[in-house]
């Protein structure tokens, strides 16, 4: 994802001092500064971090479907009815073992309505009408940390664990970002339950599934959970990202 730092300045230092012995190098000075404090500021103005730290409460849903492309036609045509409840598109994922499975998250302005709309009489007519099968699972996160820039890795995770304390847990997992990116594993998300912070949840860009998944089952990484004062066997979910609004 060259030339000599110095020659060239000195160059144009050379040049100056010719054209200004003769009278006419104030312009041609202006011209060569004025260029330079432009590029620079250019290349100032495109380091952009994507990262973003500001709390983000989120409602993430996970169902099953009879027909994908049914579902999103009717998931879409009650987008009004969301945002009306203060809920706003972010994605859709597809199951990598079951594409009917699906995983919606969206971004929630407002618990108490977004609470209230997933009980809405509508919303369960909606989902039947889409053909939904089974009880969707429903969950409300407070992301804490999240990766905005693009990236062309469709592939994710999205991990479920519980931890004894949620500072420590934080702290090994920060310290072990380069391990996972070693292991074709991107972060892209790190949070927690919007009232239990010991539910975390976590979701990564796979870049290398043979080691991602390799990973996930090796001794390093259960030395890792255990030095977080993780509890029991995370519950991993992977998908496809199919759309990002």
């Amino acid at each position: 994802m060259k030339l000599s730092r110095f020659s060239i300045p000195q160059f144009y230092v050379g040049v100056v001092i010719l054209l200004t012995s003769c009278g006419s190098g104030s312009n041609e000075k202006t011209t060569a500064t004025d260029s330079t404090a432009s590029a620079d500021s250019a290349a100032k103005a495109q380091v952009v971090s994507t990262i973003v730290t500001t709390p983000q409460n989120m409602v993430v849903v996970y169902h099953k479907v009879a027909d994908y492309s049914k579902w999103l036609t009717s998931y879409e045509g009650h987008d009004s009815a969301r945002l009306a409840s203060g809920l706003h598109n972010y994605v859709i994922g597809r199951g990598l073992v079951d594409s009917n499975m699906v995983m919606v998250a969206l971004r929630s302005d407002d618990t108490a309505k977004a609470k209230a709309f997933a009980k809405d009489p509508g919303l369960k007519a909606a989902m039947k009408k889409g053909g939904i099968l089974g009880v969707p699972t429903i969950s409300f996160v407070t992301e804490i940390w999240q990766d905005t820039g693009k990236t062309d890795i469709t592939l994710r995770s999205r991990t479920s664990l519980t931890v004894k304390d949620w500072d420590v847990f934080l702290k090994g997992f920060q310290d072990g970002k380069q391990e996972r990116m070693d292991n074709g594993l991107i972060d892209r998300v790190v949070g927690h339950d919007l009232y239990d912070n010991k539910k975390v949840t976590i979701v990564a860009a796979i870049a290398d599934s043979a080691k991602a998944f390799a990973y996930y089952k090796s001794d390093a990484l259960k030395k890792r959970r255990e030095a977080g004062g993780v509890i029991g066997e995370p519950i991993r979910f992977f998908y496809q990202l199919v759309k990002h609004y």
